[in-house]
């Protein structure tokens, strides 16, 4: 691993303090490759608060532009920049936030055409995508790529959280969950109506996002529980957390 420069360790001093995390932990983070899908409600905490972190290289995966209706939630943003493409801007707040994160933009949606492309070369991903196809498709994608993924999702005064590392095994040798075990299939069109359509308070992509940008920090510098097997649960109007276990499905077995 790359050693930190003097800038580096004063940057991150809080950091290496903590004995879980310490100059070892630190870089970890410089060394680590992350892919963030879409940089909206959630993307925007969860890319300023990695890259605050240190993690040396941010993928950035967006094809939208910032709109006036943005400013509520997605905080990466700002007025100046409405009409900007997602990446640019985000990219752009990070290189003032931090100097020495890398940052890859990818200007279009990830697809199934489009997510080798977008894989390549990353170690982890978060999904803060804002729609269900997306998400399956990330779920896939990084199955398939046998890649650790945090997704997470709000909607109103409700968000979620949950870890994906179904290529692994547990403590007791059981196949780990898939996205698919605790969400079997996308909910008909138009059941679940969009943000656009229902509204969202924006403090609670805050809420939401910065989770995830904690989940991805224990993976990579290997401290704590992740949420793998549990579902994080977030009721902003109560203030209440709950988690729900989940577990993978038995595969059927056919009939003679």
């Amino acid at each position: 691993m790359d050693p930190l420069t003097s800038d580096e360790i004063a940057r991150y001093q809080r950091h290496i303090l903590l004995p879980e995390v310490g100059g070892t932990g630190q870089q970890k983070l410089k060394a680590a490759r992350v892919l963030v899908i879409g940089a909206g409600g959630l993307g925007a905490p969860v890319l300023q608060y990695l890259a605050a972190a240190g993690v040396g290289t941010l993928g950035i995966a967006d094809d939208d532009r910032v709109s006036l209706s943005n400013l509520q939630r997605q905080v990466i943003h700002d007025t100046g920049t409405i009409g900007e493409l997602k990446t640019q801007s985000a990219a752009d707040a990070i290189a003032r936030l931090n100097p020495h994160v890398r940052v890859i933009r990818f200007e279009e949606r990830f697809a199934p055409d489009t997510a080798a492309r977008h894989l390549a070369g990353f170690d982890l991903v978060i999904d803060g995508s804002d729609n269900f196809d997306t998400r399956y498709t990330v779920a896939d994608a990084t199955e398939a790529a046998r890649l650790p993924l945090v997704t997470g999702a709000v909607g109103r005064f409700d968000g979620s959280v949950t870890t994906l590392k179904p290529y692994e095994s547990d403590s007791d040798d059981a196949a780990n969950p898939r996205y698919r075990d605790l969400f079997p299939a996308p909910p008909p069109q138009g059941l679940i109506p969009s943000c656009a359509e229902a509204g969202i308070i924006g403090a609670l992509t805050g809420v939401i996002g910065t989770l995830m940008a904690m989940e991805a920090i224990k993976l990579i510098t290997g401290i704590g529980e992740p949420l793998i097997g549990r579902l994080l649960l977030y009721d902003a109007l109560a203030a209440r957390f709950e988690t729900v276990r989940y577990r993978r499905k038995r595969a059927k077995v056919a009939a003679e």
